[in-house]
């Protein structure tokens, strides 16, 4: 069996990946609150991403970090630096230091929100975050793609879209962002089982009819979603939940409007 560590492990996307990989690989878990090793095949480790230390502890034995820690949602800088930008260097810097091949970063679709919603857009869509949550994982990707170049791992950055619990999209935004709780899990495996390659960007997407991000340019790793948020269009739409006209621009939804002082007008 592989060993891979899951960071974040007791956040959402976290348990979804250590519920369907119980049996299919040696788990490390780790998070920052406590955890308990629930199979035979799990073992735990509570880590401050923050700690270069801590993060190192982490890493004997690994085959492949799958890295979900840090700050999930927006925040102030004081908020997401810590965790989103000295937590991702640390992941990265402490992999290359013990040998880890490969490592998966949760990037997010933030990271490209300040695209205007009427245009698709691919993997080799430069970053264009809504926020400073989007920055982190622009950042994220920047550090990823050097430490693939100058050190030699293989690395793969997820524009993770709407991933819920409930496991189902909720509003209209999300015909075109779910990501279900299966497509994730087999994203991941892809990062994880693809034959050799250096840096990857892709969208954590199912395979929704109103998609319009697209992974065409990496499908080498294999991704083949199941799901499509299209089954739930009829009662989501009947709702007529209208979404905040800002908002509706941009691919960054919601995330657009927070601290808004600009012209939208402006914004190509």
């Amino acid at each position: 069996m592989k060993r891979i560590l899951i960071t974040g492990a007791a956040g959402q996307i976290g348990r979804a990946l250590r519920s369907a990989w119980q049996h299919k690989y040696q788990l490390l878990l780790s998070d920052i609150v406590p955890l308990t090793a629930n199979d035979a095949n799990e073992e735990v480790m509570q880590a401050d991403i923050t700690d270069l230390a801590a993060v190192e502890k982490l890493m004997s034995g690994v085959d492949t970090v799958a890295h979900f820690g840090g700050q999930a949602v927006e925040g102030t800088w004081e908020q997401v630096l810590p965790p989103n930008i000295v937590g991702v260097y640390n992941i990265l810097e402490a992999a290359r230091r013990h040998g880890v091949q490969r490592v998966i970063l949760a990037s997010s679709n933030h990271a490209v929100g300040f695209y205007r919603r009427e245009r698709d857009i691919d993997t080799d869509s430069i970053p264009r975050p809504d926020g400073l949550y989007g920055v982190s994982k622009a950042f994220c990707e920047a550090i990823g793609s050097m430490y693939a170049d100058k050190h030699n791992l293989t690395v793969a950055c997820l524009r993770i879209g709407t991933f819920r619990i409930p496991d189902r999209p909720d509003e209209e935004r999300h015909l075109m962002t779910w990501l279900s709780h299966r497509d994730m899990v087999h994203l991941a495996e892809r990062c994880i089982e693809a034959p050799d390659y250096h840096f990857a960007i892709l969208y954590g997407i199912s395979n929704n009819t109103r998609a319009k991000w697209h992974n065409d340019k990496v499908a080498h790793i294999g991704y083949q979603p199941q799901d499509n948020a299209e089954q739930y269009a009829e009662e989501i739409l009947a709702r007529g939940v209208n979404e905040d006209p800002l908002a509706k621009q941009f691919h960054g939804g919601f995330y657009v409007p927070m601290d808004f002082t600009g012209d939208a007008s402006k914004v190509p």
